[in-house]
C-alpha cells in the first residue's frame, strides 16, 4: 500500500557522484513528465532459511575441509555484511575430486542404466522446486539480484533444466541419427557469479544426463547456492563422487583446467579468462566449450511496437542489472523515433526502485562486488570524458552496499569504450541509425557476439536483419527468454559451443 504522496523527479544524477555526471536537460525536455513513483512500505520477502557458519568442500559425497585449512568471506553486496565463510579449495582438493570423479564415473555413473540416472536428475529437479523459495532468498543475499528475479525467473529456470534434462538420460540413442553417443568421462566446470544456481543447472544437468561426472567450481563471490545444491544432492540420493564441487578463486579454477584427468572443461565468465583457458589446453585431448563475454544490440525499427520494447530493454538491461552477458546494453534506435524513445526511456527509469533485493517491490538490486562496482564507475566516467551524454533519474542510493542507479548515455559513437567493452551493470548506450543495414553494420560492429534483439512489426524484417547478425541468439519483440530446449551461446570473442538443447547433449557427448 501506498504510504506517501507521489513526487515527480527530473532526469538528472542526486547520489553525490561528481558534478560531470549531471546531465544538462534541453529546455523541451524540462518539460516532459517524467512520471510518478509512489512510495511503498517494505515487503521483503520471507522464508526459514538457515546460512551456515562455515561451508566446507563437497568431494566424493560428503562435505570434508580444505587442505590448507583457509577460508574466504561471503559478503551480502546490498549491505557489506559477512554472510559466512567458504573452503578455500587448492591443487590438492581438486586432484581429489578430479580422483572421485573418476572412480564414480567408471564404477558406477557410467555404467548405471540410463533410466536409472534420469530418476536421480528428476529427483533433483522435485527438491530444488521444494526448496526454491529458500534458494531464490540465498541467491539474492550472496548475488544482490532482487528477489523478483531469482524467485520468478532463475529458480524456475534451474528446475526445468534438470527435469527436461533428466527426460533425455533414455533417449540419448535417437537424439542423434546414425550417430551412437557415449560420455566424455570426468568433466571440469567454472561458473560465473552473474547466475550461480542457473549456471551450475545448465552445466550440471547436461553433463549428468549424458553419463558424465563432474568437478565444479562455483564464483568466489557468489558459492552458497552451490553448497546447498550439494545438500540436495545428498539428499537426491546421488551416488558419491558423481558431482564435487570445490570453492575458491583464480588458483582452484587454474587447476581444475590443468589436471591431466579432466576430459572436459566447460567455462563461462570474462573473455580474458576463456582466452586464458583456450590457450592452456592447446595440444590437449581435452574438449572445451566457453561462453563469454557479451555487448548485445537491441535494434529498434521505426515501425517497432515502443512500448513494448522500452519494457523489453528495461527487462534486458535494467531489471538484471546489468549481470547477464547477453544485457542488451546498446541500444540502436531508427532515428525517426529517437526523441519518443528517449522520452520514454527516460520515464520509464525514472520509476524504477533501487533498493534492499529481499523486498519485492525493488526493481534493481546490488551490484555483486566492490571490484564489479569500481569497473562501472570507471566505464561511466570514460563515457562521459570521450564526450557521450549520461541520463539518470534523481536517486537515492542506500548508504551501505555496492548500489549504481540505472543510467544511460546518448550521443554514444561506435569508438567510445561504452559502446565496446562489456561494462556488468545497469548502464545502457544509445545509438541511432537510418536504414536497417546501417542497423546491422553497428549491431555487428564489436569483437562480442553473443545476443542481440530486433523490435520490428514486420515478421520478414525480422528473419533478414537475424539472419545478418552475427549472435549466437537473436531475440524478435522480445529479450532474455531462455528455454531448455533451445541452445544458447555465441560467436566471435564470446566463446564457442553450445549450452541448452540437442546441441547442449552434444557438447558432453562422443559419438562411435
Amino acid at each position: 500500500m501506498a504510504r506517501k504522496s507521489p513526487s515527480r523527479s527530473l532526469a538528472v544524477q542526486d547520489n553525490g557522484a561528481p558534478a560531470h555526471f549531471v546531465t544538462a536537460l534541453a529546455p523541451e525536455d524540462r518539460r516532459l513528465n517524467f512520471g510518478t513513483k509512489w512510495d511503498y512500505a517494505p515487503a521483503p520477502e520471507t522464508a526459514p532459511v538457515k546460512i551456515q557458519p562455515r561451508y566446507e568442500l563437497f568431494i566424493d559425497g560428503k562435505f570434508v575441509t580444505p587442505h590448507s585449512g583457509k577460508y574466504f568471506d561471503s559478503i551480502n553486496p546490498a549491505n557489506e555484511k559477512k554472510l559466512t565463510e567458504i573452503a578455500q579449495g587448492d591443487a590438492h582438493d581438486v586432484d581429489r575430486a578430479v580422483k572421485a570423479a573418476r572412480r564414480a564415473y567408471e564404477k558406477t555413473w557410467s555404467k548405471m542404466p540410463a533410466r536409472e540416472r534420469g530418476k536421480y536428475i528428476y529427483r533433483i529437479a522435485r527438491i530444488i522446486q521444494e526448496k526454491s523459495r529458500e534458494l531464490a532468498i540465498l541467491e539474492t543475499m550472496d548475488g544482490g539480484k532482487t528477489i523478483k528475479e531469482s524467485r520468478d525467473v532463475d529458480l524456475p529456470l534451474v528446475a526445468t533444466h534438470f527435469f527436461y534434462h533428466a527426460g533425455w538420460t533414455d533417449k540419448l540413442d535417437y537424439a542423434f541419427p546414425g550417430r551412437k553417443p557415449r560420455p566424455l568421462g570426468v568433466c571440469g566446470q567454472i561458473i560465473p557469479w552473474n547466475f550461480p544456481l542457473l549456471m551450475a543447472a545448465w552445466k550440471l544437468a547436461p553433463a549428468l544426463a549424458c553419463g558424465n561426472t563432474v568437478v565444479l567450481k562455483p564464483a568466489e563471490t557468489t558459492s552458497i547456492t552451490a553448497m546447498h545444491l550439494a545438500q540436495i544432492l545428498q539428499e537426491a540420493g546421488l551416488p558419491d563422487g558423481v558431482v564435487n564441487i570445490v570453492t575458491g578463486a583464480g588458483e582452484t579454477g587454474r587447476a581444475i583446467v590443468e589436471h591431466d584427468d579432466i576430459d572436459k572443461i566447460a567455462f563461462t565468465g570474462s573473455t580474458d579468462v576463456g582466452k586464458i583457458i583456450a590457450k592452456a589446453l592447446v595440444g590437449t585431448k581435452k574438449k572445451l566449450t566457453l561462453e563469454l563475454g557479451g555487448k548485445a544490440a537491441n535494434i529498434l525499427m521505426e515501425d517497432a511496437p515502443i512500448d513494448q520494447a522500452v519494457e523489453g530493454i528495461i527487462s534486458g538491461i535494467y531489471f538484471n542489472q546489468g549481470h547477464v552477458c547477453c544485457a542488451g546494453s546498446r541500444l540502436l534506435v531508427q532515428e525517426s523515433i529517437f526523441p519518443t524513445v528517449i522520452r520514454k526511456l527516460r520515464d520509464r527509469i525514472t520509476v524504477l526502485r533501487v533498493g534492499d533485493p529481499l523486498d519485492k517491490n525493488s526493481d534493481i538490486g546490488a551490484i555483486n562486488s566492490k571490484m564489479q562496482l569500481d569497473r562501472i564507475h570507471e566505464l561511466v566516467e570514460s563515457g562521459v570524458s570521450e564526450g557521450a551524454e549520461l541520463v539518470q533519474p534523481r536517486c537515492k542510493l542506500p548508504e551501505r552496499g555496492y548500489w549504481y542507479p540505472p543510467s544511460f548515455f546518448t550521443g554514444v559513437t561506435a569508438t567510445h569504450r561504452i559502446a565496446q567493452e562489456e561494462i556488468f551493470g545497469p548502464v545502457l548506450s544509445v545509438m541511432t541509425f537510418r536504414t536497417p543495414e546501417e542497423a546491422i553494420e553497428r549491431a555487428n560492429n564489436t569483437p562480442y557476439g553473443l545476443s542481440a534483439g530486433v523490435w520490428t512489426d514486420k515478421g520478414s524484417k525480422i528473419f533478414k536483419i537475424a539472419n545478418k547478425l552475427r549472435a549466437g541468439v537473436v531475440w524478435a519483440n522480445t529479450y532474455n527468454k531462455f528455454d531448455p530446449t533451445s541452445p544458447f551461446g555465441g560467436y566471435k570473442e564470446s566463446g564457442f559451443g553450445r549450452e541448452g538443447g540437442l546441441h547442449g547433449l552434444a557438447a558432453y557427448s562422443q559419438f562411435a
